[in-house]
């Protein structure tokens, strides 16, 4: 960018950048966070190492690039290992469900809003779907999810199958999906062992 650059073109993300330019924003999606950071074996905890880092390297820095991370669990405290906290404190956003104590209350609602908390855990049991939202502002307010069955779902995924972008390396064809999995190694031959002569042959009289 240089001096002559005007203002209008000058951008820190990619929202700022003209329509023919800018990259297809990705969003990540961890289902369980506690499936990624659970280990028990040498091996298992420096894999966890990587990914935990990489998963708050990629939610600190992936936003300006468009890459947004949303990272979902029952749990997501400190007794999931090192990192875990660093990476809760970078996610903004918070959505939490009914839960069981004041202590699950606390890991996502702690630190943005004593009141969330305590809403959190006055959901009652007959209300399905509601649940608290809150950011980094201290800002929160009780939400309620619509019921989707699965057949909806599919519905809606089928009914927009056609937007799906095309992202340079990955297509989530069946197809490609099966041609990344390795081929699985086939059982070595073993050569049929020589008859055994019978210990009881049959004579005749």
């Amino acid at each position: 960018i240089s001096a002559d650059t005007p203002d209008a073109e000058v951008t820190a993300d990619i929202w700022g950048l003209p329509d023919h330019l800018r990259p297809v924003p990705v969003v990540l999606l961890v289902d369980e966070v506690a499936e990624l950071a659970l280990f028990s074996n040498t091996a298992e905890k420096k894999r966890r190492e990587r990914i935990v880092t990489a998963l708050v390297r990629l939610v600190q820095l992936g936003r300006a690039a468009g890459i947004y991370v949303e990272i979902c669990g029952q749990r997501f405290g400190s007794e999931l290992g090192d990192g875990i906290t660093m990476l809760r404190a970078q996610l903004t956003g918070r959505v939490s469900h009914r839960v069981n104590d004041e202590a699950s209350a606390k890991m996502a609602f702690g630190d943005i809003s004593p009141d969330a908390v305590l809403a959190t855990t006055q959901i009652p049991v007959e209300r399905p779907g509601t649940a608290v939202a809150g950011d980094s502002t201290g800002g929160w307010v009780r939400i309620r999810t619509p019921f989707t069955s699965m057949r909806q779902a599919v519905n809606a995924c089928t009914a927009n199958a056609h937007r799906t972008p095309v992202l340079a390396g990955w297509s989530p064809s069946a197809q490609c999906c099966r041609s990344c999995l390795p081929a699985r190694p086939r059982p070595p031959r073993r050569r049929p062992s020589p008859s055994l002569p019978d210990p009881f042959p049959t004579r005749s009289a």
